[in-house]
C-alpha cells in the first residue's frame, strides 16, 4: 500500500506521513526542498522529537522522497498511490493543482482506480475550492470522472507542529506535540475507508471543521496577538500571563457557546476541549513562538476565518462575542494604527455586521491609542455585561 504525501513540510512530515507509515503504507513525500528530498532518499527514514514530559524520539520509516519540480515523476505517483493527501498552504495548493489534475487523468486512463485525496489544510471550504481548481485543469469529459472517483476529503489538523530550527546536519528532524487525532470527513470517501486508529471518520464533518477553526485556531491566534501586544515571544509565556489567559479563555468559551447551540452539542463537551487546548497551548517544549501563530494577520482577519466567522457566528446564535472582539482588536492593531483603515479593514475586508464592528472599534480604539492592556480587559468585561443586559 502506497500513500502520496503532496508537501513534506510540518504537518506533511510530522503528522500525516508518520500516521500512514505507522500503519504500514509506504509513504512518498512530494516536495521542491532539494535536501529534504535527498535526504529522504538517502537514508529512507527520519525522526521528530515528541514535545513531551518527558520529550521522546519517534522513527518513521518505508519513506522516500519526490521532487515537486519532476512533473513526470508527480504523475507516476498520483497515478499509482493507493490514498492521497495535500498539506501546501492554499495558495501552493491552487498553484499545483492543474499537475494533480493531470495525475487524475493519467490515472482514470491507466488504472482507472478511484482515488481519496486527504485535505489536511487549514482552509475552509477545502473540498469545494480543490474540487473547483481541479475541474477548471479537467477537459469536461474528466470532470464528470472527478465527481464520482475522486473524493475530497477534508481533515482537521489538530497537531501543533511550530516551525523549528533544524537539527546540524539532519534537514528531516522536527518536533511536535503529543496530540495525535485526525478527523477527516466521513461522508468524502470513494474508496475504502483505511483502518488506522488515530483516524476519525466523522459526520457531518462541519463540527470538526469549525470546532478547529473557531475554537482552537481562534483561541490560538488571540494568545498570540495577546501576547505580542504584552511583549511575550513565546505562546506558552502569553497563556501563562494571567490577564492574557482569562481573555483567551472568556473568547473560547464564547466560542463553545455558539457550536454547543450550532451543532447540538452539550457545552461541558467542547469547553473541556477548549481547556485542553489551553493546557496544550501552554506546552514550553514545543517552543511556539507569537510571531509564528500571528503570521498573516489579514488572512485571519478575513470573512469566516477564525476572528470574523467566530464573532458572525456568534451573533447568529445569541452569543454576546466581546471577548473574541477583543482578540480581533489586537489583530487589527497589529495591521494599523489608523482608525479610518481599521474601520475599512473591518467592514469591507472583515465584513462584520455593523454591530460586530462597533464592538471590536470599541476596544480598538485603546488599544491602539496604548492603553493599559487590563484596563481594556476591563471594558471587555463592562461591554459584556451591558451586552448580557446586567448592570455595570
Amino acid at each position: 500500500m502506497k500513500m502520496l504525501m503532496y508537501g513534506a513540510g510540518s504537518i506533511g512530515r510530522g503528522f500525516i506521513g508518520p500516521l500512514f507509515a505507522q500503519a504500514g503504507f509506504e509513504v512518498v513525500f512530494v516536495d521542491i526542498s532539494a535536501p529534504i528530498v535527498e535526504a529522504l532518499n538517502k537514508n529512507g527514514r527520519y525522526h521528530y522529537t515528541v514535545a513531551a514530559q518527558p520529550p521522546y524520539d519517534v522513527e518513521v520509516t518505508g519513506v522516500r522522497g519526490v521532487s515537486g519540480l519532476d512533473e513526470a515523476a508527480v504523475l507516476a505517483e498520483i497515478a499509482s498511490c493507493d490514498i492521497m493527501a495535500t498539506s501546501l498552504g492554499a495558495a501552493v495548493l491552487q498553484r499545483v493543482a492543474p499537475l494533480i489534475a493531470r495525475g487524475l487523468v493519467a490515472r482514470f486512463q491507466t488504472t482507472g482506480k478511484p482515488l481519496d485525496i486527504l485535505i489536511c489544510e487549514n482552509l475552509k471550504n477545502a473540498a469545494e475550492l480543490l474540487y473547483g481548481w481541479l475541474s477548471d485543469a479537467l477537459p469536461e469529459e474528466e470532470q464528470r470522472d472527478l465527481a464520482v472517483r475522486c473524493g475530497l476529503v477534508e481533515a482537521a489538523i489538530g497537531r501543533m507542529v511550530p516551525v523549528a530550527p533544524q537539527t546540524a546536519g539532519d534537514p528531516l528532524h522536527l518536533s511536535v506535540e503529543e496530540y495525535g487525532f485526525l478527523p477527516v470527513d466521513k461522508d468524502a470517501f470513494v474508496g475504502p475507508i483505511p483502518k488506522i486508529e488515530a483516524l476519525v471518520p466523522y459526520s457531518p464533518f462541519a463540527f470538526y471543521e469549525e470546532r478547529k477553526l473557531y475554537l482552537h485556531n481562534m483561541g490560538h491566534a488571540i494568545c498570540a496577538y495577546l501576547g505580542k501586544l504584552r511583549g511575550h515571544e513565546y505562546i506558552w509565556q502569553a497563556v501563562g500571563d494571567p490577564t492574557i489567559r482569562v481573555a483567551v479563555q472568556s473568547a473560547m468559551t464564547e466560542s463553545a457557546a455558539m457550536l454547543s447551540q450550532r451543532y447540538s452539542t452539550p457545552f461541558s463537551k467542547i469547553f473541556d476541549h477548549a481547556e485542553d487546548l489551553l493546557l496544550r497551548f501552554s506546552n514550553q517544549a514545543l517552543g511556539d513562538t507569537c510571531e509564528r501563530v500571528g503570521r498573516d494577520p489579514m488572512r485571519k482577519l478575513a470573512q469566516g476565518d477564525r476572528l470574523a466567522g467566530a464573532m458572525g457566528l456568534c451573533g447568529e446564535w445569541g452569543v454576546k462575542p466581546s471577548y473574541i472582539a477583543l482578540g480581533f482588536a489586537a489583530a487589527l492593531k497589529e495591521v494599523t494604527a489608523d482608525a479610518a483603515e481599521a474601520w475599512r479593514i473591518v467592514t469591507e475586508h472583515s465584513k462584520l455586521a455593523p454591530g460586530d464592528a462597533d464592538l471590536v472599534m470599541e476596544l480598538y480604539a485603546p488599544l491602539a491609542s496604548g492603553e493599559d492592556f487590563s484596563r481594556v480587559l476591563q471594558l471587555a468585561e463592562q461591554m459584556q455585561n451591558r451586552l448580557r443586559g446586567k448592570n455595570v
